[in-house]
């Protein structure tokens, strides 16, 4: 059970880490504060994949953290049905 708790708040984390980064990038801010740095830092590396699947559009809006939260999503689910299933 404390398993699945650990999981659960480590994509709880992600998710706000990524609704974060959303944030900034509609508001000007300095991308050298460490705060900032560590968000970037933190969901680049989930995000950046899904930037890759995303066809190109005519639009300015990047749907990859949309993308990323529902997938991250469906494999938190995952997770937790498993480490619940075998206890």
């Amino acid at each position: 059970m404390q398993l699945a708790r650990i999981v659960n708040l480590f994509f709880e984390i992600l998710t706000w880490m990524i609704f974060a980064r959303v944030i900034l990038s509609w508001i000007p801010h300095n991308p050298n504060n460490s705060v900032t740095r560590l968000l970037y830092e933190g969901t680049e590396p989930i995000l950046s994949p899904f930037r890759k699947l995303m066809p190109k559009s005519g639009l300015p809006i990047d749907f990859s953290p949309l993308l990323a939260l529902f997938i991250l999503r469906f494999i938190q689910k995952i997770l937790i049905s498993q480490i619940l299933y075998r206890l």
